[in-house]
């Protein structure tokens, strides 16, 4: 039995850190640590020591929904840049739900495309 356990990464544009501290109310370093060679990310959303849950998790209910970053609008899918400067998406296989519901048409993920480029601007 495999016993490795995906670590999952929340991480932030420069504008979400910005837009979730004014929103929360918290300054940036106290939610978000900086990352280097992540770009465009400029910083990793902060985990709580209890459980490793993200610090806005409560139970199943995100306190930031309105204001999550692109990482986790985009959840179970993640953009990816190709060859060619082609993007794509994939989904990851974690998500219970990969499979089990509709088929997502390309209007849906060309949305999600016009929100990355949004945020990247």
């Amino acid at each position: 039995m495999d016993t490795k356990t995906h670590v999952r990464r929340v991480l932030l544009l420069n504008e979400e850190a910005k837009h979730i501290s004014t929103v929360s109310r918290k300054p940036t370093g106290e939610f978000a640590v900086e990352v280097i060679g992540r770009e465009p990310y400029a910083y990793e959303m902060k985990k709580t020591v209890e459980d490793k849950k993200c610090v806005f998790l409560d139970g199943i209910s995100c306190r930031i929904y309105a204001v999550r970053p692109l990482v986790c609008r985009f959840y179970p899918f993640q953009l990816s840049k190709g060859r060619g400067q082609k993007y794509s998406f994939s989904a990851t296989s974690e998500c219970p739900g990969v499979g089990r519901g509709e088929i997502l048409e390309k209007e849906f993920f060309e949305n999600l495309f016009r929100q990355a480029c949004r945020n990247l601007e």
